[in-house]
C-alpha cells in the first residue's frame, strides 16, 4: 500500500511569542520535502523532493504564503484553540 501524506505543524514556545511552522511531505513513510519557517525555504530529501523544493523556492507567491503561515495559520489557530487546550491545564 502506497501512502502519500501532508502534515503541517505549529510549535508554540511561550504562547505566541516564538512560533515555528513546519510543513512535511511524506511518501511511504519517507519524508521527501519539508518547509520550516525557521529556515525560510523548502528543503528536499530525495531527488524528487529536491526538484520540487527548487520549483517551490523559485516561486515568489508560494514562498510569501509559506513565510507568512506563522501568522495566518499558527497564531490564528492558537487563538481559537487556546481556551480548550492551554487554559484547561
Amino acid at each position: 500500500v502506497f501512502q502519500h501524506m501532508f502534515k503541517a505543524d505549529c510549535h508554540f514556545i511561550n504562547g505566541t511569542e516564538k512560533v515555528r511552522y513546519v510543513q512535511r511531505y511524506i511518501y511511504n513513510r519517507q519524508m521527501w520535502a519539508m518547509f520550516d519557517s525557521d529556515v525560510g525555504h523548502y528543503v528536499g530529501f530525495t531527488p524528487y523532493g529536491e526538484s520540487w523544493a527548487r520549483n517551490w523556492n523559485s516561486n515568489p507567491v508560494i514562498m510569501e504564503r509559506q513565510r507568512t503561515a506563522v501568522d495566518w495559520y499558527c497564531r490564528y489557530n492558537y487563538e481559537l484553540g487556546a481556551p480548550f487546550s492551554v487554559e484547561r491545564r
